[in-house]
């Protein structure tokens, strides 16, 4: 059975830490879009971008699944540290990062299912070029093109 939504996340900064800003694509399973964003979160981390992304998601994905009695999700992100995180593969080091951490992993309970894939970034390019324009337009952007 496949997931109810397909999400894509993606966080980026320019310097580490520099300006920073978030990507999802929320997308259901055969792939049409249902949600686009990109938001400029200020000064961050790569990776503290990655999981703002993630918790961006979280929060907006219940907005698409009001009639799903056991909602499901699949979580995809370039990101192989986030994703191992989150599968408890990795330890979280970072004392920056376990605030967000535990936060998406209270969101997470929210869902009868959540999957975390790695991709490469070729199969994130939307999600990268959502979290770019928002990045450039230090805003927040929804129509990508």
């Amino acid at each position: 059975m496949p997931p109810n939504l397909i999400i894509n996340i993606d966080g980026g900064s320019r310097g580490n830490p520099g300006p920073a800003a978030t990507g999802l694509i929320i997308a259901t399973p055969d792939g049409v879009e249902i949600l686009t964003r990109g938001e400029f979160i200020g000064e961050a981390t790569n990776n503290v971008a990655e999981y703002k992304a993630l918790l961006s998601a979280l929060k907006r994905a219940p907005d698409y699944l009001k009639t799903v009695a056991a909602p499901e999700l699949e979580v995809r992100s370039d990101s192989e540290l986030l994703v191992k995180q989150m599968k408890g593969e990795y330890r979280i080091k970072n004392a920056g990062l376990v605030p967000l951490a535990i936060e998406a992993k209270r969101l997470i309970k929210g869902f009868h299912k959540v999957k975390f894939v790695h991709v490469y970034r070729e199969a994130n390019e939307r999600a990268d070029k959502a979290c770019n324009l928002a990045m450039n337009a230090r805003g927040v952007v929804e129509d990508i093109g």
